[in-house]
Order: C-alpha cells, then structure tokens, then sequence
C-alpha cells in the first residue's frame, strides 16, 4: 500500500502531514469569509478593517518569502512547529482583544499571527520537496495544493456556514483553534523527519534574497511576479468587504454566502486541473490572458451588477462566484511560464512567484482600503481594470512560451496559492 502512494507522490512517512495541512488549513480560513461583516456589525469602520487585513497580509508575505530558507536552516518539522505554536497564542490574544473591542490588541495579535500559516504550510511544502523523489514530484505538488485549499476555502466555508447559525461567528472563531490543535498535534506525534544535514541560516537567507536580482537579470520574470499579484488581488480585496456588502447590503444570509465563498474555491480546485490542459492546448500565455485575465475582469463587476438587477439571488450571485473561482485558475500555467523565463535560475523565478503570491495578499486589503471612498461598484470596476492590465503584461511574456512545452500539467501547481 506505502509503494501505491508513494507512485502517487505522497511518500509513507509524510501522508500524515497532508492530513496536518489540510486540519490546519481549516482552522485559518475559517474566518475568511465572515470576519469582515462580523467586524463592522460590532461597530469597527471599513478603514480599520482594512488596516486588519493589510497588516496581516503584509506579515503573510515576509513570512512567506523566508519560509524556505529558515526550513531549509532549522528543518521543516521545527519551522511548522514554530508556526503552530505562534498561530494558537496570538489567536487567543486575538480573540481576547477581539470580545474586548481592543483594536490596538487586535491589529498586533492579528498581526504576528500571520507568521504561523507561512510557516507551517511553506514549511511543509519544502519538507514535501526534499524527501519526494524527483520521479513523482509534480504529483506530490499537485496533492500539495490540493490539500492546501480543500482546507483553507472549501471545508472551512462550508464548516462556517453550516455552525455560525448554531453557535454565532465569535464561538465559531473560536472553533478554529480544535482545528489548528488537531494538525499541530497530528504533525508533533505522527510526522517524523529523515535525518539530514541543514544549512546556515546566513546560507539560506542569503539564497532567498539572492532571488531578486533575477529581475534585473530577466525583467520578465519580474513582469510574471506583477502577474502572479494580479491574479489574487480581487480575492484578497474581497475578504476585506465583499462579504459585508453581500450579507448587510444585498440581503444574503451569512451562511448562503460562505456557501457561495466554499463554491467558487471548490470550482478553483477543479479548474487547475482543466486550465492545465488547456494551456497545453492552446499555449500558457494565451490561457492566462484570456481565461485569467478576462473572465476575472468580466466576473468582478457582476458581483454589484447581478444582485442590483435581481437581488438576493442566491443562485444567480453563486454563478458570479463560479465564473470567478475558475478565472483565478486561469493564471495556473504561471507556474510554467515563470521558469521558462529563466531557464537556469528556476529557483529563483519560482521565488518571485512566490513573492507575488504573499504581495497579493498584502495589497488585495490595500487596495481595498484605498478606493473605498468610491464604493463597492467603483471598487469592482478599479479591480477588473487592474486585470485587463494584467491581459496586457501576459502577452510580454509570450517570446518565450515555446520553451514551455516540456513542462508537465502538474508542474503548473507549484506556486499556485488559490489556491487561493
């Protein structure tokens, strides 16, 4: 049975840590899809919620872009570790701050939780790559990624939805913790690392900010990093006051609409899977323009559009979030266009995808926050304009879109976040 999966790319003495990731993941985006709505009935503005998120994000993304160096000096197992133990104290504080109305505590204990996701998820996926053997590598990638987001938006919004009309959204936060517990502990009693050798930490920090001179090398590589934040931005803005909008503006339950959240990151999953082949199709760079970039920038301003005409639709606001979800799959084949760029300096390209990633989640609030004054229609139309822009910065990449081909469907996971 351990030769069966590991064929499938999850080797024996790892499989326990997908089931880690996923319960982790769980307990992290739980609040995804409701904390922003929860945060302004309790008397909290669109700017300090924005500010929540922002800082958030921005811890999110130098976590992010150390993941891997500090893994790689103090061993996966231990950086995951850290990133539990983080996550569960500065959650209690936040929740603490939160039944307070201590904004100040909020925004801190927020804040530094952020490091403990990057952690333990990143921690995990170097952990992935240095004991999967190279033959099934981009399988075990593509579990990866699966894993990551059936927990962080699928069983997380389906889980909300389903328990906040039972318990109420502050108890349901504070079920997130069950979650995180049950895959720290998961990962502390039935993950064991292989023995190895790590490197120093200067040798690792100095390899991950060694990557930023690729973009001076390769400016394309730094164009597909602007890419990789355009792909998320909307979803990231979104956590900010999408949700407030659809549930106090619009008139959908809280429940309908972490279903409606749960249902476009389900159609993400499947649809990096069909994106993937399309791109081998019809080319990588022409699939992330046109079904990336257009559909996100068609999808974006339905959000206001579909419910003004027809109200609160539920089914028809829950093919706007369909549309959506498989437009942010449309970006995957990033994930092989970025290292055919700079052909002997993958891991430096795929850094800067990675970085794009934890920027996005950084600006998505940002952004939010910024354009508020102009309301939520104007707010979709400034987002569907950055992803027409985004059509436009594709096809710079397009010169080299004929070295792709001999990079598998499955390699198109590995960086994919959304993953969200």
């Amino acid at each position: 049975m351990s030769g069966f999966w590991t064929r499938q790319g999850i080797v024996p003495h790892l499989r326990w840590g997908f089931v880690a990731l996923t319960l982790f993941m769980i307990g992290d985006g739980i609040e995804s899809g409701f904390l922003s709505p929860y945060l302004a009935e309790h008397g909290f503005g669109p700017g300090q919620t924005s500010l929540l998120w922002s800082v958030y994000g921005f811890v999110v993304a130098v976590a992010a872009w150390l993941s891997g160096a500090l893994a790689e000096a103090f061993g996966p197992r231990r950086v995951m570790l850290a990133g539990f133990v983080i996550w569960v104290v500065f959650e209690i504080a936040f929740l603490v701050a939160l039944a307070q109305g201590d904004f100040t505590l909020m925004l801190v204990s927020f804040g530094v939780r952020g490091l403990g996701y990057p952690l333990f998820s990143y921690g995990f996926l170097v952990w992935v790559a240095m004991d999967t053997p190279e033959s099934v590598m981009g399988k075990a990638v593509g579990w990866y990624w699966f894993f990551f987001v059936l927990g962080l938006g699928v069983i997380s919004s389906y889980y909300a939805g389903a328990v906040i009309p039972l318990i109420g959204e502050f108890a349901t936060l504070v079920t997130s913790l069950a979650f995180i517990g049950a895959g720290g502990v998961m990962l502390a009693v039935l993950v064991r690392a292989r023995p190895q050798e790590p490197t120093s930490v200067a040798t690792s920090l100095r390899s991950v900010l060694g990557a930023v001179t690729i973009v001076i090398e390769r400016p394309k590589v730094g164009l597909g990093g602007i890419v990789r934040v355009i792909n998320t931005l909307g979803f990231y803005a979104f956590v900010v006051f999408l949700g407030t909008f659809m549930v106090r503006d619009v008139g959908l339950s809280t429940p309908e609409w972490q279903t409606v959240w749960g249902t476009m990151l389900l159609t993400n999953i499947l649809a990096n899977i069909v994106f993937g082949y399309v791109a081998d199709k019809i080319g990588r760079v022409r699939t992330v323009a046109w079904f990336g970039g257009l559909l996100c920038a068609a999808s974006v301003p339905a959000f206001y559009y579909v419910p003004e005409l027809l109200g609160p639709n539920f089914w028809a606001i829950l093919v706007v979030g369909i549309l959506y979800g498989a437009g942010l799959s449309g970006f995957v084949p990033l994930s092989a266009i970025m290292p055919a760029l700079a052909p002997h300096r993958v891991g430096s390209a795929v850094a800067i995808l990675n970085l794009g990633a934890g920027v996005s989640q950084f600006m998505g609030p940002v952004l939010a926050g910024l354009v508020a004054p102009i309301g939520v229609s104007g707010t979709l139309w400034v987002i569907s304009g950055i992803y027409v822009a985004g059509i436009a910065l594709t096809y710079c990449l397009r010169n080299r879109e004929h070295r792709t081909t001999g990079l598998s469907t499955a390699d198109h996971h590995l960086t994919e976040r959304t993953a969200l």
